[in-house]
Parts: C-alpha cells; sequence; structure tokens
C-alpha cells in the first residue's frame, strides 16, 4: 500500500528563506529515489498570518518511506532544519479510506 505523508514546517521570523532553501534541496534529492512516488511542496500563510511550508510526500510501501528516512540527504537535512524552526516538524502518515491514483 502506498504512503502518503503531510509534514508541516513553521520557520522562526527571518529563516523563511533558509527554510524553503533546504525543503528544495530535499525535493530534488527526494524525487529521485526509487520508491517516491511524489514528493512536493507548498507555501501558506498559516493561522497566525505567519508562513509555513508544507510537503505532501508518496512512497510505494512502508520500505520506500523507511529508505527515505535512511538516506544521507534526508539525515543532513534533519540536522539542520530543526534550528531554522519555530517548533517542531509536524509530521502526520496518512492511511488511505478511499484512495483513487494521482
Amino acid at each position: 500500500m502506498a504512503n502518503l505523508v503531510f509534514v508541516r514546517y513553521l520557520p522562526k521570523a527571518g529563516q523563511e528563506s533558509a527554510v524553503e532553501a533546504a525543503l528544495r534541496v530535499m525535493v530534488s534529492k527526494t524525487r529521485a529515489e526509487t520508491g517516491n512516488r511524489g514528493y512536493n511542496l507548498y507555501r501558506s500563510t498559516g493561522a497566525h498570518g505567519r508562513l509555513e511550508y508544507n510537503l505532501i510526500e508518496r512512497y510505494a510501501d512502508d520500505s520506500a518511506l523507511q529508505a527515505h528516512r535512511e538516506t544521507e540527504h534526508y539525515k543532513a537535512y534533519r540536522a539542520t532544519i530543526v534550528a531554522l524552526l519555530e517548533e517542531p516538524i509536524a509530521v502526520t502518515i496518512l492511511d488511505a479510506l478511499d484512495e483513487r491514483a494521482l
């Protein structure tokens, strides 16, 4: 079964560009992974008028998601992006109840 992952990032004030740059690197590298089926970056204005970034990720299966989390680019991004954020990364893994191919 495919995995859909929704991730939200709230940058610290003044760190928006750095967060976006880090996420754009992840987009290109993750899309090249064998088990990746989609990795799309979005920007929005959050509840308090603050800029936030969102990723919608799709993987072929649980093994592909786990393989993603073991890549060097994932480990490097996780080691650096946390210091740029106002709050911890919010990750939600969604289980499809009525899924249609995108």
